[in-house]
């Protein structure tokens, strides 16, 4: 990475990385996720609570990421978060990182997911 993107091991809330899909059948699967959790979890930097990120419009309860929205570049589409696609990941599984997030669409994520359990 360059010297303006952050190492995997050094990822705060709001960075979005590309990494392995779980959901997906195909092996060499990735889709864009963005951290969520704060420096509060209990193993930040080693492991990560993130969101799937989407460009498809078909989830109605999606988080749409509006162009003011971005602190470090942006998503190379239009995006949306998607709340009910969590997952945790290590440094060791993320592939290349694409952007940062503001804070506002994270928390409705957050707050929506929450609602989901």
């Amino acid at each position: 990475m360059s010297g303006s993107e952050p190492a995997f091991d050094d990822l705060e809330r709001g960075h979005v990385v590309l990494a392995p899909d779980p959901f997906k059948p195909e092996d060499d699967a990735t889709r864009p996720w963005v951290v969520v959790n704060t420096e509060r979890h209990p193993f930040d930097k080693r492991q990560y609570v993130v969101m799937g990120l989407t460009t498809r419009t078909w989830y109605d309860e999606r988080i749409p990421i509006g162009s003011d929205q971005y602190r470090h570049r942006r998503a190379p589409r239009d995006s949306s978060i998607v709340p009910h696609a969590v997952a945790s990941l290590g440094p060791k599984l993320m592939t290349a990182y694409v952007c940062r997030i503001e804070d506002e669409p994270l928390d409705q994520a957050v707050d929506m997911l929450s609602t989901y359990l």
